[in-house]
């Protein structure tokens, strides 16, 4: 065994007590026995709980542990720093948390526009958050794709290897295999999987019709629920680049095609507001409210990568959503997207 040895797998049952050899679920609570192997010899008990039942927070386990819920040789150990021995048999009282049961499949309508035995490329809606979180323990993206694809399940965050905001729609892949998975990443790490946007912000547009916005991103130090362009010399940052292009405007505000270059936390909300033209809806950032419309004004339109096995090109795209599309015809502007 790697870390440490479960005495049995998991093996339900109505009632009776914990004999060495079984888990047992009584009342919702599991009741789980463990065996300390070489590896964990020396350990914290603390640090071997969070390695031996990683699907509970360590905050949960430390809770545990104070409540006299962890058992080492069937007596109570209330000191999370205690030092566990091979052989030691550890007795966990676990119940269920939002957060360990946050990787459960749920089926939800999920529209992919491209499958093959390598990836999946769905389009996301506004208003689905793509991962389990604090405040969004289930109801997210990977729920779907578990439900969708229980082989997801032996794959590192069920394969989303990037992110849409909560409020952005469009375009997001998904690796259905751990090859898949790290040539994906490597991908974005090398800056060779395109990203491209469509966004609708505040004012006339100023300027040249094509911009380029290099500013450092990095927590707002005012408000630490924000992002912000930063002083590298002064506040934690990465370097961030993206290119807009002007493609129509209104009194009411105008239309922006936006390519990422960099892949940072909010950045193409972050740089539209710095550069006076925050993103309609978007309240984090400055944007007026609009009548209809109940989230930022981002759609990633177009995605473009080489196949992580074949090495294919492949590229897609997805039309306005009708919320963004209503509010453009409002205007009077049309979208016409230019070949791929």
């Amino acid at each position: 065994m790697e870390q440490a040895q479960a005495i049995i797998s998991s093996t339900p049952a109505e009632s009776g007590s914990l004999d060495d050899g079984e888990d047992l679920f009584v009342h919702g609570v599991e009741l789980r026995a463990l065996r300390v192997e070489t590896q964990l010899h020396g350990q914290r008990l603390d640090k071997v709980l969070a390695q031996v039942v990683p699907e509970f927070s360590r905050s949960y386990l430390q809770q545990l542990i104070d409540a006299g819920s962890i058992c080492v040789n069937g007596v109570p150990l209330r000191k999370q720093a205690a030092k566990l021995k091979v052989g030691d048999v550890l007795q966990l009282e676990l119940r269920p948390t939002a957060q360990s049961q946050a990787f459960a499949p749920q089926a939800m309508d999920l529209q992919v526009v491209y499958q093959d035995a390598q990836v999946y490329v769905v389009n996301k809606p506004a208003g689905l958050v793509v991962h389990p979180a604090p405040g969004n323990w289930s109801g997210t993206l990977l729920n779907g794709l578990l439900a969708m694809d229980p082989s997801l399940a032996q794959v590192p965050r069920a394969g989303i290897v990037h992110r849409l905001d909560k409020d952005t729609s469009g375009l997001m892949v998904v690796a259905r295999t751990r090859q898949a998975m790290d040539a994906l990443v490597q991908a974005i790490a090398a800056r060779s999987m395109h990203r491209q946007y469509l966004a609708l912000a505040k004012g006339p547009w100023r300027g040249a019709k094509f911009q380029t916005v290099q500013l450092p991103i990095g927590r707002d130090p005012r408000n630490r629920l924000r992002m912000a362009v930063v002083d590298l010399a002064t506040t934690a940052g990465k370097s961030a680049q993206t290119d807009f292009y002007l493609l129509g405007q209104v009194a009411q505000g105008c239309l922006v095609h936006c390519v990422l270059h960099t892949g940072r936390t909010h950045q193409i909300r972050v740089h539209m507001a710095s550069m006076g033209h925050p993103l309609l809806g978007d309240s984090v950032y400055g944007g007026p409210t609009v009548a209809g419309l109940v989230r930022q004004a981002l759609h990633a339109f177009r995605l473009a990568f080489a196949h992580p096995v074949t090495g294919a090109p492949l590229a897609f795209e997805s039309p306005l959503p009708p919320d963004l599309a209503a509010l453009l015809g409002d205007w009077g502007l049309r979208y016409n997207a230019a070949p791929l």
